[in-house]
């Protein structure tokens, strides 16, 4: 399976890690959801786990458009039906 790093906004991990969508609009909810469909993405697992995650800003999130906290995460992706 294919895996990269990505930045991900630490406003969506809550759903992301955890399923737990309290913390999320409806609109962002949609809007992740549409962009894990769009790449085919099988799971999301914080980089170094065992610690205390270690958030910075960035310009350029995995998903959204503006200036977020992030944390650098595992993406694995589903294989592609050929």
């Amino acid at each position: 399976m294919e895996t990269s790093i990505e930045k991900i906004p630490t406003y969506a991990l809550c759903y992301l890690v955890n399923g737990d969508t309290e913390c999320l609009t409806d609109e962002e909810i949609k809007m992740i959801n549409n962009h894990l469909e769009r790449h085919n993405v099988l799971h999301i697992f914080p980089i170094n786990s065992d610690e205390p995650l270690q958030p910075y800003i960035s310009a350029y999130p995995w998903f959204g458009s503006q200036l977020t906290e992030v944390v650098d995460c595992e993406v694995t992706f589903r294989p592609s039906q050929s």
